[in-house]
């Protein structure tokens, strides 16, 4: 007897001669109940969800102030635009590091997440030069995955506390990288010789030299150590914040659809504003 005589599939029973095959009036056999949601960590959820609703703000009022001339907002030309722009950046790295304890295929992924990059610098360089992303902060958290799944069985043995310090160190230390200084933070302290900035090749690791431009730019330098910072910080709170089961609420909504709504927000907001350029110039 074959394998298949001792366990054989499951089909539906054929009804008999005369018998009516839905004596219920809802089918003879059912779907079970459907699975539950896999379970989130709420709180990162929500934290992705307000960066995200954030960055849809500010990249409206960069188009309204910078591309289309239509709001003249000094303040947001200068610090506390600024601020408004690191928070955004800063909460979603850090939530990027946090997450990489749940994930269980990084390396899969950081190639999704970098096509994703892919993909945006090819729509934004049909928008324009201004508009073009060559190395934005999807192309650096794809690349900044796939090294940390390269490093994965490394750092899961750096200790959370000391490791969460070290890399937030080198990330204030190296963030003024881009613009040839080391120092503290945006305290620019130590000039880098103009030599390291010799091609536009090195940009992805915070070299960025002639021919380079990109109207967002986050290189791997200083920022992958931002996501490691997050991901060893995190490590001191994540038997404190469990997975459950996932939150109703439009701000976590949003957060577990990050990546779509960052692919579509940019050019639908461009687009809206174009259009309302046109019918009110008429």
């Amino acid at each position: 007897m074959s394998i298949f005589g001792l366990f054989p599939r499951a089909r539906a029973a054929q009804p008999t001669k005369g018998e009516n095959p839905d004596r219920t009036g809802k089918g003879a056999f059912q779907e079970g109940p459907k699975p539950p949601p896999p379970p989130r960590v709420r709180l990162l959820d929500a934290l992705r969800g307000f960066s995200v609703i954030s960055m849809v703000a500010y990249h409206a009022l960069f188009d309204i102030v910078y591309y289309f001339g239509l709001l003249d907002a000094p303040w947001y030309r200068g610090l506390p635009g600024y601020v408004w722009q690191q928070s955004i950046c800063w909460v979603f790295i850090l939530v990027a590091g946090a997450s990489l304890h749940y994930g269980r295929h990084p390396a899969r992924h950081g190639l999704v997440v970098l096509g994703c990059a892919v993909l945006l610098t090819a729509a934004t360089a049909i928008m324009g030069p201004a508009m073009l992303v060559s190395f934005g902060v999807l192309h650096m958290l794809g690349c900044a995955i796939l090294l940390f799944a390269l490093l994965r069985p490394v750092l899961r043995r750096v200790p959370a506390g000391p490791g969460a310090a070290v890399f937030f160190l080198l990330f204030a230390f190296f963030k003024q990288l881009p613009y040839g200084w080391l120092g503290i933070l945006d305290a620019r302290l130590i000039p880098l010789p103009a030599g390291l900035y010799f091609t536009k090749w090195l940009a992805p690791l915070g070299l960025p030299g002639p021919g380079f431009s990109s109207s967002d730019y986050f290189p791997l330098v200083p920022w992958v150590f931002l996501l490691l910072a997050g991901y060893c910080a995190w490590g001191l709170l994540k038997s404190r914040v469990p997975p459950t089961a996932p939150g109703k609420n439009p701000l976590e909504a949003t957060g577990r659809h990050s990546l779509p709504i960052y692919m579509a927000h940019q050019p639908l907001i461009y687009g809206v504003l174009l259009l309302a350029q046109h019918a009110f110039a008429r």
